[in-house]
């Protein structure tokens, strides 16, 4: 499944408080979209690692209650407690949790309860891991475990995370490069022992990096232990192509009109870096001079431009030039 549609699924699993189970390789995004239906939808977020826990952890330390004269449970201060809360309890890893920590942790997914501890009505329970073959440290679930959640798997979809990055601001060279080079979004081999490899979230360092002001001589030392040492090395050269971009700004303001560029590189580069700057700006006057603009680009270049402005919800359809636009790349639309 799609990044979108396990955001989809998720958002109704959690209305009716049951549990799901996220698998997937690593750094694609699991925790990203259970962290962002929490914010999207205003509830509490409590991210659990029982990896790191004892089974007394979860379910709590025994002590004995003098009034009542019997041993109870103190419940762990890291479960939420608001009986009128809203949340998601999230159990990030749990197929790294040894069995007996797992084994712990039935009670809660099922019955919403552990010890002397009980889930407030309004929080639904996420759970996530790395498939067994990712060469992570897992253990196989119980089957008793495993059938108390929903299973979804999810994939890398480029398309997807493009969405994303136009939404979040990553940097034009980030995103014109994985236009340019798809398969280089996710290329994780679990047969391989590297350490640094190419995922979506290994690409959010990679704009983050960018973005520290590091001198230029330390880029490539610093993306290598990101993305590794060949994709940086392919990743910085194509940075370079963006000083052959014509000025953005100049495009913009109409200044201008048309390119002459048989070099697809540029051509990546700078229609990520249009949109980049319209998601920013929101200007209807500089839409309708990109749109404009689009016409001198080669067509798969202007409609894959005009789509990516769509996609980043940029009001392209009311602009002056749209009528002429769609009449221009129509047989192509259809």
């Amino acid at each position: 499944m799609k990044a979108s549609q396990i955001y989809e699924a998720l958002t109704h699993f959690t209305k009716e408080k049951l549990p799901a189970f996220i698998w997937g390789p690593p750094g694609i995004g699991k925790s990203s979209i259970v962290k962002q239906i929490a914010h999207d939808h205003g509830y509490d977020f409590v991210d659990l690692r029982l990896s790191l826990l004892d089974p007394t952890d979860l379910k709590g330390i025994p002590f004995f209650d003098k009034e009542k004269s019997e041993a109870v449970w103190a419940s762990p201060d890291f479960l939420p407690k608001a009986k009128d809360s809203k949340g998601i309890l999230f159990l990030d890893e749990i197929n790294t949790a040894a069995p007996s920590v797992q084994a712990s942790a039935y009670q809660l997914v099922l019955d919403r309860k552990v010890g002397d501890y009980e889930l407030p009505e309004g929080w639904s329970i996420i759970a996530a891991g790395n498939r067994e073959n990712d060469r992570g440290v897992t253990y196989r679930m119980p089957p008793p475990l495993a059938n108390r959640f929903v299973h979804l798997e999810m994939d890398v979809d480029f398309e997807d995370w493009k969405n994303w990055a136009f939404e979040s601001g990553i940097d034009a060279s980030v995103i014109g490069y994985l236009n340019f080079d798809k398969s280089k979004l996710f290329a994780f081999d679990p047969a391989k022992n590297e350490r640094s490899f190419p995922t979506p979230r290994s690409w959010e360092y990679v704009h983050k990096i960018l973005h520290s002001k590091l001198s230029e001589t330390l880029l490539h030392e610093a993306i290598g232990g990101t993305i590794g040492k060949e994709n940086s090395i392919d990743f910085l050269a194509f940075r370079k192509v963006m000083h052959k971009l014509p000025d953005i700004k100049a495009i913009v303001k109409g200044e201008i009109t048309e390119i002459e560029a048989e070099d697809t590189k540029v051509l990546f580069a700078l229609c990520a870096g249009l949109v980049n700057h319209l998601k920013r700006s929101l200007d209807k006057k500089e839409i309708d001079k990109v749109l404009s603009f689009s016409f001198s680009l080669p067509s798969e270049f202007a409609i894959m431009l005009v789509k990516d402005m769509q996609k980043s919800k940029l009001p392209v359809e009311n602009t002056p030039h749209w009528e002429a636009w769609v009449r221009q790349f129509s047989y192509l639309l259809a």
